[in-house]
């Protein structure tokens, strides 16, 4: 694609989607959010859109909604004493869509990841008519890119960006993990506009085209990049970490309805904080739930959101969501989806924490922290040795299918161990295995990592090279997870006299 031809259709696309915002937006105020029931009861919509398979507004959502909270925690007193609700959930695949509801007035609080969200609350600010959209509370995030990946065919002999060269490679436009791809390319010197043929696909149409192999790699946000190799027809080659750029979904919502009824917003935001408790106390039974709700397995869930996890749940608004807006502001204007005059400084003023400090007020809990709270990661004792879990980047960990709980281990060695005493008494059924990287602590699932075995000790990486880079230290070779296991069962074999 040509660098005309690719301007073109960013510039097409970019259309589409103002025109899009201006039909919607001439219906701003065609809609009331307040009515009058059979029985003269005022009734109040709360209109909230969300992502379910984009697992990170899961909290905000889906665990929201299916466990009853928000009803749980609404005002029913004073002005509420004589209120009916009408609460109404729709789910979407990404969240323009979301956007285009909410200038509509038919979606109140809505749930978007950093790049969508600079989006709406900018474009809010052209053609709202007066409302804006505030930024109220964050959901799961990742300091460093966590979550957005670059996949190959899983049986491609890519391993690496720079092979990416003259390849065809697809990304869902305008999103996080478009912009991920983009610097991930620059970094590594690959010009995108020259060196690759880069066409825009959805995560529904880039896995397809993984399967067949239409496609050399795509680049996908949460949870796909995760997903797709679980599920077995892709590898990934490149983690959004790797570029150090955070990244984070939150919660937005009409200044004209949190004006009206900032109570209300204070019961979701609570519904929300105990929602966030509910994962951090029951990560396994959780993870369990949300793959009944959402559609996405239950193993990928928890390698975001169990301890050690590639995501961590914070509402709180803090620097880190700040600077993933801002990168988010000079992406999209480089990408010419943004008005040039925005300015990244501006990010701060798009936020309004005061509801969610409410609601922490009201629960008893204290916003500084919680926003300086440790990141969930594994601890407690090794299943196998019962040694305590020092090192949570050297821990490996097992779920077998059909069980509640997930065994920790203090090491790669010790999981080896203990899937081998099973595999003898004939009780390991299938399952998952989840080992970290050791330079990040990344998870990363087993059987697509890099291994290198030095004496006793093993460790975990997400691409070949760093292991290679590591092996280089100590003259050992790297080998693959089928490797690896050839290689502890050599070293159990009883030796012959």
């Amino acid at each position: 694609m040509t660098r005309r031809n690719l301007l073109s259709c960013l510039l097409l696309v970019s259309l589409v989607f103002t025109g899009a915002c201006s039909n919607q937006t001439s219906d701003n105020n065609s809609i009331n959010t307040t009515s009058r029931s059979s029985t003269n009861k005022k009734v109040i919509r709360i209109a909230i859109g969300t992502q379910d398979q984009t697992i990170n507004t899961v909290t905000g959502g889906a665990v929201i909604r299916e466990e009853k909270l928000l009803e749980k925690y609404l005002p029913k007193t004073g002005k509420y004493e004589n209120v009916e609700y009408k609460i109404e959930w729709t789910s979407y695949t990404s969240g323009p869509p979301i956007t285009n509801k909410m200038l509509a007035n038919q979606i109140d609080i809505g749930m978007m990841g950093d790049f969508p969200s600079t989006i709406n609350m900018t474009t809010f600010q052209q053609k709202g008519n007066g409302v804006r959209t505030i930024y109220i509370a964050s959901l799961a995030y990742s300091p460093n890119g966590a979550g957005n990946a670059v996949m190959v065919p899983k049986n491609s002999p890519i391993n690496s960006l720079t092979e990416l060269k003259g390849k065809q490679v697809s990304a869902p436009f305008g999103s996080a993990a478009h912009g991920m791809l983009l610097r991930a390319f620059r970094n590594v010197g690959i010009d995108p506009q020259k060196d690759v043929t880069l066409i825009s696909q959805s995560p529904e149409v880039g896995g397809s085209s993984l399967k067949t192999g239409q496609i050399d790699a795509h680049a996908n946000f949460v949870p796909f990049g995760e997903l797709f190799p679980f599920r077995g027809f892709a590898r990934k080659i490149f983690d959004g970490a790797e570029t150090g750029v955070p990244t984070f979904h939150g919660v937005l919502v009409r200044s004209d309805f949190a004006k009206e009824n900032p109570e209300i917003v204070v019961a979701y935001l609570k519904a929300l904080l105990e929602a966030n408790k509910m994962f951090r106390e029951q990560p396994e039974a959780m993870a369990t739930n949300v793959e009944k709700w959402c559609g996405v397995e239950r193993e990928v869930m928890y390698m975001f959101f169990g301890p050690s996890g590639l995501q961590q749940i914070n509402p709180t608004i803090r620097q880190v969501n700040f600077d993933a807006l801002k990168n988010s502001v000079v992406t999209l204007k480089q990408l010419g989806r943004l008005d040039a005059s925005v300015n990244p400084e501006d990010v701060t003023k798009w936020a309004d924490d005061s509801y969610l400090r409410q609601a922490m007020k009201e629960v008893g809990l204290n916003y500084d922290e919680v926003a300086n709270a440790k990141d969930f990661v594994i601890s407690g004792e090794d299943a196998q040795t019962k040694e305590p879990i020092k090192n949570p980047k050297m821990a490996a960990q097992l779920w077998l299918k059909g069980n509640d709980k997930v065994m920790n281990f203090a090491s790669i060695k010790n999981m080896m161990a203990m899937s081998q005493k099973l595999k003898a008494e004939r009780k390991q059924d299938e399952g998952v295995i989840f080992v970290h990287d050791r330079n990040n602590g990344w998870k990363l699932l087993a059987e697509n990592s890099f291994y290198v075995q030095d004496g006793n000790e093993i460790s975990a990486f997400l691409t070949q090279k760093n292991a290679q880079d590591f092996a280089q230290k100590s003259g050992v070779k790297v080998v693959d997870f089928k490797g690896l296991q050839q290689s502890y069962a050599q070293t159990q074999q009883p030796s012959k006299l």
